[in-house]
């Protein structure tokens, strides 16, 4: 999904950081998350932008699972935010690797109610759009038989929440060496029953996106608008910024005006929050097929947006999502390559590189040369944070924390993990209780339809004859993938993501990610004409326990 510091790139058309620091008092167009400048929004299950082929970014993911009501809309993490390596990096890749070239952000993530989002908004031939009812399991609705009561089709209408963390020092950044953070929600205004989507004036089938950073003061900075039909948001005094290796705890928990999330700085003793209600300015973008515009006096609903479930499990699903969870943690990767020449800031890449030795690729794009970076005063090195369509850029080569058995080289070279406890949640007594399993999970299916051989992720479909072919883990032109790890025991365990050598590891949970993410998983889709569709948009492995309980 998004975040501001991305949206250098949607306001200005891959602008830059100093442009951020501003709110614009033009209305934004709803339909980023089709562009190029989208990199960043919700993986949809199939195809909606450009080349016919958006697919926003690869998230290896950790899912959480309890039977227990309050497990689906409450959870409370302790993270760390890791701290970059003490090398700088260099343009020809043998220096350091930052946070913002792994990562452009990682989330924790919950369903939310959107009446008017996918898959059912303003009914069809299987009935009429079944309003969410929030924080209940009534909403569950994952069958793949069209003829029965709990068939995807009706399933209410769905948003998904990523409450994300945006690295330092590069123009995707909202700083240059702090971090900060935003609530953002994804909704997608289309019917699948139908296969229409929304107007042409509000952009067809879009993908769209509320956001608000997390602020001191809880109040989305004016003249700017969480809603996706509002001016953008910006960042202002009242922003909670943090620095690297700071200790947080992250809470999401339901009110009566929409979901809270709550950030405690636990080493500054600072806090900052956002509540995601009509009064702060979320919204849905009203879904009106056969309208001819999507003016904001008519087509911005204010809305309090609340958690969907009450449990968490492989049935509370985001029927129009790639993945298959509600309750996740999950890293963005696949958005960085070296480049020292580009057609203009923000343009594409004009020469080989590290990351493209015989020659600039298509995929790279939304690329800055180290002298653009330099004079903002962020790291000095050019790259592109387009998508990594080949899998052959940073994130994909053993420069994560825990590739190398030698610990001066990682400590040296690559930066520290992310390392965070399993959520706690509380139950209806509000006490609060563990997750009993987890599962693994990683949307490469979805995204591996540029390499060679591409994946046949359709199932029961004569356009992949061989369904599951090409689907691998690692991708095709990666050395390497990452994977989750824990480290330390009992009440002081935390989850972290790189190898299998982070100094501290207790377990790595087969050692590979070919191994952790285990096999492809079948997902079954509404579609139009009232029938399904099924996928293998992801490789996933259910672990029947919590191997890392968080104390309280």
């Amino acid at each position: 999904m998004r975040k501001l510091a991305l949206f250098c790139f949607v306001v200005l058309l891959f602008g830059c950081l100093a442009s951020a620091q501003n709110a614009s008092t033009s209305p934004r167009r709803a339909l980023d998350c089709n562009e190029r400048t989208g990199i960043l929004c919700a993986e949809v299950f199939d195809p909606i932008g450009y080349w016919g082929a958006y697919t926003g970014h690869d998230e290896p993911s950790l899912l959480f699972y309890s039977n227990v009501r309050g497990s689906g809309n409450s959870s409370i993490y302790r993270l760390r935010l890791p701290k970059d390596p003490p090398t700088l990096p260099k343009q020809d890749g043998t220096g350091g690797t930052f946070n913002f070239q792994l990562h452009p952000a990682f989330w924790v993530g919950m369903a939310i109610c959107d009446d008017q989002s996918a898959p059912n908004p303003g009914g069809s031939l299987i009935g009429p759009n079944i309003l969410c009812t929030p924080d209940s399991d009534s909403n569950i609705y994952d069958g793949s038989d069209p003829a029965k009561p709990d068939y995807i089709g009706h399933h209410p209408g769905t948003a998904f929440m990523e409450m994300q963390f945006y690295p330092p020092g590069a123009v995707i950044s909202c700083d240059a060496t702090r971090w900060c953070a935003a609530l953002n929600i994804d909704s997608l205004s289309q019917n699948y029953n139908t296969g229409q989507g929304n107007n042409a004036a509000c952009g067809g089938a879009i993908e769209y996106v509320n956001f608000a950073y997390i602020q001191k003061d809880g109040i989305p900075f004016p003249p700017g608008s969480p809603s996706p039909l509002g001016p953008f948001v910006a960042i202002n005094s009242e922003t909670l910024f943090m620095n690297s290796g700071d200790e947080l705890k992250v809470t999401l928990q339901d009110t009566a005006h929409g979901l809270r999330v709550t950030v405690d700085d636990l080493t500054s003793g600072e806090s900052g929050f956002m509540v995601s209600s009509a009064a702060n300015g979320f919204a849905e973008i009203l879904y009106d097929p056969n309208g001819n515009n999507c003016d904001f006096n008519t087509h911005n609903i204010p809305y309090d947006f609340h958690p969907m479930y009450a449990t968490s499990s492989e049935h509370t699903r985001v029927p129009w999502a790639a993945h298959s969870y509600g309750i996740a943690f999950s890293d963005e990767i696949g958005h960085y390559e070296y480049c020292s020449s580009v057609s203009a800031e923000g343009g594409s890449c004009t020469q080989a590189s590290a990351s493209d030795p015989g020659g600039a690729d298509v995929d790279d794009v939304g690329c800055f040369d180290a002298a653009f970076n330099a004079s903002l005063g962020l790291v000095a090195v050019g790259g592109c944070f387009g998508e990594d369509d080949d899998f052959d850029g940073v994130p994909y080569q053993l420069v994560w924390p825990g590739t190398s058995t030698s610990r001066r080289k990682d400590r040296t070279l690559h930066a520290q993990p992310i390392q965070f406890t399993s959520p706690l949640f509380r139950d209806s007594e509000g006490e609060k209780r563990n997750y009993s399993r987890v599962g693994f999970e990683t949307d490469l299916p979805r995204i591996e339809f540029s390499t060679n051989p591409p994946c046949q992720r359709h199932v029961s479909n004569p356009a992949d004859p061989n369904p599951g072919q090409g689907c691998v883990n690692p991708p095709a032109g990666a050395p390497f993938y990452p994977f989750y790890t824990t480290a330390g025991e009992e009440e002081n365990c935390r989850w972290q993501l790189g190898g299998a050598h982070i100094p501290g590891t207790t377990n790595t949970f087969g050692g590979s990610s070919t191994a952790e993410y285990g096999p492809l998983l079948e997902l079954a889709y509404p579609a139009a004409g009232g029938v399904p569709t099924f996928r293998y948009n992801d490789f996933r492995r259910v672990v029947n326990n919590n191997p890392c309980r968080a104390g309280d």
